[in-house]
């Protein structure tokens, strides 16, 4: 699956799989959504904290375009039931459901009964001191609605009940940190499971996250990067100061600045490290969960790697990051692939 961006006449790049955050709309010929569909995907997920940048109609032009190029869509639509609508594709005899939801807003992105945008589980936070210090630095909950959570559990029970295999795709996570998981993430994707989910795939944060298994199902709780590179840090005639000051306010948030060697990779230097999430499925569910480890290249480029000292410390990097989380996932090579247990 991929987290696709919102279209317009060109197409505007958006985050995660495809594009990354940016200062405006940027845009890109719409026929470079065709070669996510010639490498080979059939799905792609929309509900995302960008589908809305280019308003009503980009986000009715990304699931023309999408289909289009062949793909089907979930995540996003001009109301909300259709957002909260299935993406249902048939291989080897199984109907496989893909369900899409953003968690991470902003409001502006999501779809009601009269305006198009994502499906959504709202997330609430609460800061709180804790100590005497009026203006310190506070203790953060964050927790799911339980309304939209309800709704959202609704969908993934409605689609088991028609479907083989039923995926869940989950914008969420805190952006450039390594490996914290937020309070709300693990209880959404747990209901995303309880309800019938046969696995969970969460992307957002622009960094790998760790993989836990529950109920006997993954969790991908953040792929990371992939295909993701950006220009929208780059300076440009009239906007060098903007530009600039956020690059300061980043270091100031997220601790680090970009490998001035690659300034169209403006992220974590921990970013390169990511993983293909490999889930294989039959008519009884799920049959093994796994991933491919990969390593983003000098070039942005997403880089597949096996069994072999790169790969083992990939597999090394992602499997402390799980650990670091509170997560008790087992990772074991089988051949050129890591098979998840636990």
């Amino acid at each position: 699956m991929v987290a696709a961006p919102a279209l317009r006449r060109p197409l505007g790049l958006g985050d995660d799989q495809v594009g990354h955050e940016r200062l405006e709309h940027r845009s890109a010929p719409v026929g470079e959504l065709r070669a996510v569909a010639d490498a080979g995907f059939h799905v792609v997920t929309l509900a995302g904290n960008h589908v809305y940048d280019a308003g009503d109609q980009g986000v009715a032009d990304t699931i023309t375009y999408a289909a289009e190029a062949g793909m089907a869509t979930a995540g996003a639509g001009v109301t909300l039931a259709e957002a909260r609508r299935p993406a249902i594709v048939t291989r080897d005899g199984l109907r496989v459901g893909v369900l899409s939801y953003n968690c991470v807003g902003p409001r502006e992105s999501w779809a009601t009964s009269r305006k198009p945008g994502c499906a959504y589980v709202k997330v609430l936070t609460h800061y709180e001191l804790d100590h005497a210090s009026p203006g310190g630095p506070p203790a953060v909950y964050t927790f799911a609605d339980p309304e939209s959570l309800e709704r959202m559990a609704a969908d993934v029970a409605a689609l088991a009940a028609e479907a083989d295999v039923v995926l869940v795709s989950l914008h969420k996570g805190v952006g450039h940190t390594p490996a914290v998981l937020a309070m709300y993430e693990r209880p959404v994707a747990h209901a995303a499971v309880d309800a019938g989910a046969h696995a969970v795939f969460a992307h957002h944060a622009h960094i790998m996250r760790g993989v836990e298994m529950y109920r006997g199902r993954p969790i991908y709780h953040g792929l990371g990067n992939f295909v993701t590179v950006t220009h929208a840090l780059t300076p440009a005639a009239g906007d060098e100061d903007e530009r600039a000051a956020w690059a300061r306010r980043r270091v100031e948030l997220y601790g680090f600045a970009p490998d001035p060697d690659m300034p169209y990779y403006p992220f974590h230097p921990e970013s390169r490290n990511t993983a293909i999430a490999l889930c294989r499925f039959d008519r009884d569910g799920l049959v093994t969960a796994g991933l491919v480890p990969c390593w983003i290249d000098d070039a942005g480029r997403p880089v597949p790697l096996g069994n072999d000292e790169e790969g083992r410390r990939v597999v090394s990097y992602i499997e402390q990051i799980t650990r670091r989380a509170g997560l008790r996932t087992e990772f074991r090579w089988e051949g050129e692939e890591v098979v998840l247990g636990g």
